[in-house]
């Protein structure tokens, strides 16, 4: 590794967090299940808890604390506004395209676990990417349970 505190791509997971919490606060209004609301909230929890885990390594990354959102999942928040309207069970509309935000939180986390990253870097993204399999992993029931 030429620069040993050389981060990559911790920015990316991020922005994907925050549009991942922008989707699920949203979604919380939407939705009518209050068991499914408490998924959520807990997602949101799991989500910003994951930020502070990673936001010291975005500033090493890009010298400032990553605030923004990723567009593909800004995107699906509105797709997914707009489908909901149109069919009858919001609840399930909503719980299959947030399972697909936590398809992309998993993707971003093994891509970037495949950079040459600080080990402190690395054993961070590892525990979050255990964390985040738990929140794929339940939305993945709820959205069975939800069908």
């Amino acid at each position: 590794m030429s620069n040993p505190n050389h981060v990559e791509k911790v920015s990316s997971i991020i922005k994907v967090l925050n549009g991942g919490i922008e989707f699920y606060s949203e979604a919380i209004k939407k939705v009518d299940s209050q068991s499914v609301k408490a998924v959520f909230e807990k997602m949101i929890s799991d989500k910003q808890a994951a930020i502070t885990t990673l936001q010291p390594f975005a500033v090493s990354e890009q010298g400032e604390y990553e605030d923004d959102t990723a567009m593909s999942v800004d995107i699906r928040n509105m797709y997914t506004n707009v489908i909901s309207s149109l069919t009858s069970n919001s609840d399930h509309t909503y719980v299959s395209q947030l399972e697909e935000v936590e398809d992309k939180i998993l993707a971003v986390l093994r891509d970037a676990l495949k950079e040459d990253q600080p080990a402190a870097c690395t054993m961070a993204l590892n525990g979050v990417l255990t964390d985040m399999k738990q929140n794929h992993d339940q939305m993945r029931a709820l959205q069975k349970s939800t069908a």
